[in-house]
């Protein structure tokens, strides 16, 4: 399933220090979540594994990301926005085209240096004219868990309804409900 969802998700928690001390903060992480309800499940249950204590989602807010490039060396986030020139094949007018990327590196060249070899095989002229850094302290990218799968094989759904239909049940729609863990 690929979703293409984003969704910057700001929590507020208390953050203990390299000292020991404690500090109110707020840190943005970034989620691929099919909704805003999916997005702070999803923060609830990432975060909630890593965060000591209590914690609050001050904000979920769409980001639009065209594609993110990844690399284990680097844990900044940096934030480019590429602008190429795309002609209308209906009118022939030619169209500024902005796409936001997001790319882990080191430093802002390394980011600028990636995005650069990412975007190597695109066939229009394109210029970079924005590199930022994020505050993003991590990415949760999508990926299906036990908890998406449905809770009844296809199967055992299958042969409960033909066993319904034997019974002697009528109609063009049989619905079935019933937990995992009951035997047939």
């Amino acid at each position: 399933m690929t979703m293409e969802n984003w969704y910057t998700v700001k929590v507020k928690y208390n953050k203990e220090h390299r000292d020991g001390t404690l500090k109110r903060t707020t840190e943005p992480y970034l989620v691929n979540a099919m909704s805003f309800t999916d997005a702070e499940a999803r923060i609830f249950r990432e975060v909630g594994e890593e965060v000591r204590g209590e914690f609050i989602v001050t904000s979920i807010a769409r980001t639009d990301l065209n594609e993110i490039f990844y690399y284990d060396d680097a844990e900044v986030w940096y934030k480019a926005k590429v602008s190429y020139i795309n002609e209308d094949a209906d009118t022939g007018k030619e169209k500024k085209v902005n796409q936001n990327f997001l790319v882990s590196a080191k430093n802002l060249k390394d980011a600028y240096d990636r995005i650069s070899e990412s975007l190597k095989g695109m066939m229009a002229s394109y210029s970079i004219p924005l590199i930022a850094e994020t505050q993003i302290q991590q990415v949760f990218n999508f990926e299906p868990s036990d908890s998406d799968a449905p809770l009844v094989s296809q199967e055992k759904a299958n042969k409960r309804v033909a066993a319904l239909k034997k019974a002697g049940l009528k109609g063009s729609k049989i619905n079935v409900a019933y937990s995992a863990d009951e035997e047939d």
